[in-house]
């Protein structure tokens, strides 16, 4: 059996006296979109902060690439292809589209912010964040001040931005979140679209979209993976049912 791209072993964070992971164990396949689903409070963004290295884990590992990043800091896990969406201070609101997108590139590739006004004009980042924006369907809106997109807008933004680092794997943390019903079909295709490019980990509620997209589904309460399979396992599974899925409206077969 092939390597996973990602591993998570045994992670585990506390709070004080609450245990937020659980001795989470997961794997990533290469070209997988993996979701994770569960209650408000289940500690799905605490792990994904553990995964970016944010969050130290108090026990555990995590493995990208058959390589151990479990002590390894935020930007050397960015370099080695791990990137995270959809982080509320992602964008600057002052700079139009193009620039956000630059501005991460450049940052990728390790130069400090104090010199953004050389990405706005490096001939080499611009190209870079336009064929972004053109790959996330914001070619049209490059010059367009972040604080005049639409939400909609700005979450592909958040995603072209993330692009720009070229990685491995994508971590995207609630990506519907406040869309309106034509920009969340608008995503999910999106993603359906990206998903044959790069791994993707995604944490999130609208569970329409997660059926419509996972290849894979683990299942996250109070810290601790109660299932991990296929869409259809996950949506007959009775202990996800009673713990989740039952105060859900999609436990129906999707397309």
């Amino acid at each position: 059996m092939a390597e996973p791209l990602l591993r998570v072993d045994n992670l585990v964070r506390r709070f004080g006296g609450i245990v937020a992971t659980d001795h989470v164990c997961l794997d990533v396949g290469r070209g997988e979109l993996h979701a994770i689903i569960g209650p408000n409070g289940a500690g799905k963004t605490t792990l994904i902060s553990q995964l970016t290295g944010h969050l130290a884990p108090h026990a555990g590992s995590i493995h990208l690439d058959g390589r151990d990043i479990s002590a390894l800091p935020a930007w050397r896990r960015s370099a080695l292809g791990l990137a995270r969406s959809f982080q509320i201070t992602s964008l600057l609101s002052d700079f139009t589209a193009a620039d956000n997108v630059a501005l991460a590139a450049q940052a990728h590739a390790g130069h400090s912010f104090r010199f953004f006004a050389n990405a706005r004009k490096e001939a080499r980042l611009r190209d870079a964040a336009r064929a972004a924006l053109e790959r996330v369907g914001l070619g049209h809106r490059a010059d367009v001040v972040v604080a005049k997109l639409s939400h909609g807008e700005q979450r592909e933004l958040e995603l072209a931005v993330a692009l720009a680092s070229r990685p491995q794997l994508l971590l995207l943390d609630e990506p519907m979140a406040g869309l309106g019903v034509t920009e969340s079909a608008r995503m999910v295709k999106l993603l359906k679209e990206l998903r044959r490019e790069v791994s993707i980990v995604l944490v999130e509620h609208d569970m329409e979209a997660v059926f419509a997209l996972a290849d894979r589904i683990s299942v996250l309460v109070y810290g601790r993976v109660i299932a991990s399979g296929a869409p259809d396992a996950i949506r007959q599974n009775e202990e996800v049912k009673r713990a989740y899925l039952g105060d859900q409206h999609v436990v129906t077969q999707h397309g």
